[in-house]
């Protein structure tokens, strides 16, 4: 027996079997073996995800030998990128091609498939999340075969696919639409956060990307901005928020401390109101709490289950310790989030359920009527996926 566990201890699992593949063979063939054997099957990443949407007592695969850029295409800023890429490693291999990701989020220890496979975003009015950018898929369906699917071939796996939830089939693949390598300049300053709820109309109509932290403990907020630069990369790096360089060096931050997380995203017009309820509750029930509130903004896109689907989004992010109990903080948080139309980030905490999910994602049912069409025995589904399926 092996033991699985995410990067904050707190998702833990001892798969009958744990398995390490390096190539497409391989992958055809560990799915090949769980189906006939009645087994279910989870790939897991870098571990990142806060939500238990890998843990699973049959079958994990480990896809970090499924690493590397496959092809690029320099003319129309496509690339074909192996499923286990960590996007701290894809950066540089994209910029010897003068490409880079279109955003990212802040961090970047996840592979690639984890990353789309939960809507991983970054912060930008006019930015989307990484799974909109999919431009094509590979996947090894419950069957084992492979397919290629995109807008042309298989249109409706592909649009359920790029955001999967781990619960399709196993990714060994992604095709990317990518932009121009560009230099980005980070400034951060603090400000009170009266003001910054003041600032916000100004931040989002002047600057192409802004991110705000607010630490509970204080009145002060640290707000920073990221824009483009027609200017040469400045090293050595400067300190995170003083930043000048490529946008792989600029976007990801450093984060250390082993923590969990809620996240939720809010219409954006509703996004101030949301986040005034949040510090009102951390003020009067929780002034323990020292972690700070993170607040980005997200354009909207078309994918099936992302947080964005259809209406420009901002996200509102609180935290955890992991040596501190979290539960009754994060209820409390996602009532509030409730209240105004949130969507969890698939790979943080929510307490939601089927029903929940159904009444907040429009295209909740075409989805599982997708997904159940290429794995009719359930075969890629663990306990957590079984629980929310309508």
């Amino acid at each position: 027996m092996s033991r699985w566990q995410n990067r904050s201890s707190r998702n833990v699992c001892f798969p009958d079997q744990l398995y390490f593949i390096r190539s497409q063979e391989d992958a055809q063939a560990v799915v090949r073996q769980a189906t006939s054997g009645g087994l279910k099957i989870r790939a897991a990443g870098a571990g990142h995800s806060h939500s238990p949407i890998v843990p699973s007592d049959d079958l994990i695969v480990d896809c970090s030998g499924l690493s590397g850029v496959l092809d690029v295409d320099s003319r129309s800023q496509r690339a074909w990128i192996r499923a286990g890429t960590p996007i701290y490693a894809l950066g540089a291999q994209l910029h010897q091609h003068g490409l880079a990701l279109k955003n990212q989020g802040d961090i970047d220890r996840q592979f690639l498939a984890g990353a789309i496979s939960t809507g991983t975003h970054g912060t930008g009015t006019d930015l989307q999340s990484m799974s909109a950018s999919v431009t094509g898929l590979t996947l090894i369906l419950a069957d084992g075969e492979s397919v290629l699917c995109d807008t042309v071939n298989e249109p409706e796996l592909f649009q359920a696919a790029r955001l999967g939830i781990g619960s399709i089939g196993l990714m060994t693949a992604i095709e990317m639409q990518l932009g121009a390598t560009q230099v980005l300049k980070e400034t951060s300053w603090q400000a009170r956060l009266e003001e910054f709820f003041g600032d916000i109309p100004a931040l989002r109509s002047q600057h192409e990307r802004f991110e705000f932290f607010w630490y509970p403990q204080s009145n002060e907020a640290t707000i920073k901005t990221i824009e483009q630069v027609i200017a040469e990369p400045q090293y050595p790096l400067a300190p995170e928020g003083q930043r000048q360089a490529y946008s792989f060096e600029v976007l990801p931050s450093h984060r250390p401390h082993p923590h969990t997380e809620m996240e939720y995203s809010i219409p954006e017009d509703r996004g101030p109101e949301c986040l005034d309820e949040i510090v009102r509750l951390l003020r009067m029930q929780f002034p323990e709490i020292v972690w700070p509130v993170e607040y980005r903004t997200v354009a909207a896109d078309d994918v099936w289950l992302s947080m964005a689907y259809d209406r420009p989004t901002v996200t509102i992010s609180v935290h955890q310790d992991v040596r501190e109990p979290d539960e009754p903080y994060f209820r409390a948080c996602e009532e509030i989030f409730r209240q105004f139309d949130g969507r969890p980030h698939w790979g943080k905490v929510n307490y939601l359920g089927s029903e929940d999910f159904a009444a907040i994602y429009p295209q909740w049912d075409d989805w599982w009527r997708v997904r159940d069409k290429v794995d009719p025995t359930m075969v890629f589904l663990n306990s957590w996926a079984e629980s929310i399926r309508p």
